[in-house]
């Protein structure tokens, strides 16, 4: 094994990592033998010479993401297990070969131990998107790797890391296709049909963390007038009138939002008489909306991304949620989600509480929703579970 920057935490810091917490803070460093490079894979020592961990070494307030706990060369070999063995717990959930389902998160980062790496596959494209340094400068590793995986059943990957990396890396990535070229963009869930615009659309293209979730609204959807709050491209609404909802109002402030939503209604529905596209700003929207619709969908982008604005995110639940209550049918359902890490289950439901508390109306929570199992959550990094959802009835 080829030597490496040794790294020496402080005493009493090593305690988390006995705990498998696969970050460690620049706080708790004392001493670094060398000058890493961003990127670069070091070794972790205990304050008393113990061995702790080997991670990717990062400048921030995140040191070090951990890749292993034992002593690892970090070869080719030693990722493509990793990859290997993420591929055969998407088998095992039936998310791989599925003829109804072509789309699933393959790689989650820390929930399946490669911290800073998201992989999601669409359909015959891996779409890459890398948070770490350490992570981006092992892309074309992982190429090769997918490829061994896949074989003929991948086309294309594309790296989607230009805006998900350290800014002060100084690396000047660009979002580009690493292997084959852009080919079907269609995918399946469910039977549903989905366009997915990975080369522009937010996040890796599409929201797959909500498959599970949209499959239970549906359940709920027969013969309710729905509205989908931040629609981005349609999911929700296709399942809603796959559900045989009266009517189905898709609303987002972003016109190219709307516009693939109603490209995603047009490649399920023949008749699109139940289907409306509103372009508008939520909180404005929901103000004009008394006793118009009986379901009712709240899944905002992330209110808050750091801890020094997380009272303000929570102000943002509360008012949303509010408005909802306020104004929905009586028997209404409420579907709320919040994709914010830094809001925990508890604050997220203390938000909704004090909404439903103001609005006056009895409410009661039918269920308590989280990500699906292709998102897993690694039990040592609770921080992992980033996605909270209610479903209420509104009386």
């Amino acid at each position: 094994m080829m030597s490496r920057v040794k790294i020496t935490l402080k005493s009493g810091k090593e305690q988390s990592i006995k705990r498998y917490h696969p970050w460690i803070f620049s706080g708790a460093i004392k001493h670094i033998d060398g000058k890493p490079a961003e990127g670069d894979i070091v070794d972790v020592y205990s304050n008393k010479n113990e061995f702790l961990a080997t991670g990717h070494y990062q400048i921030g307030s995140i040191a070090i993401r951990i890749v292993s706990f034992t002593q690892t060369a970090a070869d080719y070999e030693f990722w493509k297990f990793k990859i290997q063995s993420a591929f055969l717990l998407r088998k095992e959930l039936k998310l791989t070969n599925n003829p109804e389902t072509n789309a699933y998160r393959l790689v989650h980062g820390e929930g399946d131990n490669m911290p800073g790496l998201i992989i999601d596959f669409y359909n015959g494209t891996a779409v890459m998107q890398m948070h770490s340094i350490g992570m981006y400068l092992l892309r074309h590793t992982f190429v090769d790797i997918l490829r061994e995986i896949y074989g003929k059943d991948l086309h294309a990957v594309f790296d989607k890391s230009e805006s998900t990396l350290p800014f002060k890396a100084g690396i000047n990535a660009k979002n580009e296709y690493l292997y084959g070229a852009k080919s079907s963009t269609e995918i399946l869930e469910y039977g549903n049909r989905f366009l997915v615009d990975w080369e522009n659309g937010q996040k890796t293209g599409f929201f797959l963390d909500q498959r599970e979730n949209r499959k239970l609204l549906s359940k709920y959807s027969k013969n309710r007038d729905i509205l989908n709050m931040f629609c981005f491209t349609g999911g929700f609404s296709v399942y809603g009138l796959h559900g045989e909802a009266n009517l189905v109002h898709s609303v987002d402030s972003s016109e190219k939002a709307m516009d693939q939503t109603e490209k995603n209604i047009a490649l399920n529905f023949k008749d699109l008489s139940r289907h409306k596209s509103i372009t508008a700003n939520a909180f404005q929207f929901l103000n004009s909306i008394h006793n118009q619709y009986d379901l009712i969908i709240l899944d905002p982008p992330a209110f808050a991304k750091h801890h020094n604005v997380l009272n303000q995110a929570l102000m943002g639940y509360k008012n949303l949620n509010a408005k909802a209550f306020e104004h929905i049918r009586p028997g209404g359902i409420v579907f709320t989600f919040s994709c914010s890490q830094v809001v925990s289950k508890e604050d997220f439901k203390k938000s909704i509480f004090v909404a439903a508390a103001n609005s006056g109306r009895d409410i009661k929570i039918i269920h308590q929703l989280t990500q699906p199992a292709d998102h897993p959550v690694n039990i040592y990094h609770p921080e992992g579970e980033y996605l909270k959802g209610l479903v209420l009835y509104v009386h």
